[in-house]
């Protein structure tokens, strides 16, 4: 009888994996509800009003209504635009950098000399984003371009990336058009996706080191092809993750877009127009917002989840 009443007030495994995870997640309830959200109000607020700040006094709101999301839509000469551009570059970029990333984790997840180096120089993007190394980065460039400028008349460097050039010779094969301005639009963002693409492809590491070797070794002994193996075992095993990298792919693109540039600029520089910069910040992360929740809909339907 004792023994069954331990059993009964003891905490099954379900139970105390969810209490860890719930004690993972605490920080960030906590910083979302004590930090995030009353900010978020704060913005909200900056939106529907002006705000005034008199000579040694607090600030003063004086309320506008909509008329800063009609300045900001009908208005203002660049912010539609800036706005379609930033929502068509992470349609493109987003799918390309989650497959590129996959691709590598793939070929890096092999057994091959100087694996180690390969994976640190495909992380070297990520590292040298930091702000202060890339401001010490464009300052070093800077420096010799200053003092290359004298030898511009007789170095000449070929960089150019002939794209019509490319494109008219898949037309002469017969390549469908839509798949030529895929490509095309792919090799153009090849530096993109390759800077961006550090942090997903070691999340892909990881979760194909998760995988057990024992399902490949089954499916070898069923006869299954290597093509076969990744879409029965490789793809459904990391489909969670692929969910995780395209939320942190969207997020860390919005991060650095040019509306949030705007907004800042328009907060912060000589214009100090907090009531249109709150009114880009919204627009853009509401629909930002948007794209996740539905993206991550339709992934998660097909994701394959252990229990």
């Amino acid at each position: 009888m004792e023994k069954a009443k331990s059993k009964r007030k003891g905490l099954t495994m379900r139970t105390r994996e969810m209490l860890t995870g719930y004690i993972f997640i605490l920080p960030a309830v906590i910083g979302l509800v004590f930090l995030f959200l009353p900010m978020l109000g704060r913005v909200v607020q900056y939106a529907f009003n002006d705000i005034y700040i008199p000579m040694g006094e607090r600030y003063v709101l004086e309320p506008r209504g909509i008329d800063h999301f009609y300045d900001a839509f009908r208005v203002h000469p660049t912010f539609v635009r800036v706005l379609t551009g930033m929502v068509t570059d992470i349609l493109w970029n987003v799918p390309l950098i989650i497959f590129f990333s996959l691709f590598m984790a793939i070929l890096l997840n092999r057994q091959f000399p100087g694996r180690l180096l390969v994976r640190a120089i495909f992380f070297l993007p990520v590292v040298l984003a930091v702000p202060a190394i890339q401001d010490t980065l464009t300052m070093v460039m800077a420096m010799m371009a200053e003092g290359m400028g004298d030898m511009s008349g007789e170095v000449e460097v070929d960089t150019y990336f002939d794209a019509g050039a490319v494109a008219w010779m898949l037309i002469r094969f017969g390549v469908p058009i839509q798949f030529i301005a895929f490509v095309v639009g792919a090799v153009a963002r090849l530096h993109i996706i390759i800077r961006s693409g550090g942090v997903q492809m070691l999340i892909f590491l990881a979760a194909l080191q998760s995988i057990p070797t024992s399902m490949y070794e089954a499916a070898q002994v069923e006869g299954t092809t290597a093509y076969e193996s990744f879409w029965k075992i490789t793809l459904p095993m990391i489909s969670p993750l692929i969910i995780t990298n395209m939320v942190y792919t969207v997020v860390d693109m919005f991060a650095v877009s040019e509306p949030i540039a705007m907004a800042h600029t328009l907060a912060f520089g000589t214009a100090r127009n907090f009531g249109l910069s709150a009114v880009f910040t919204l627009t853009s992360s509401a629909i930002v917002t948007l794209m996740i929740l539905i993206a991550g809909f339709l992934i998660s339907r097909k994701a394959v989840y252990l229990t």
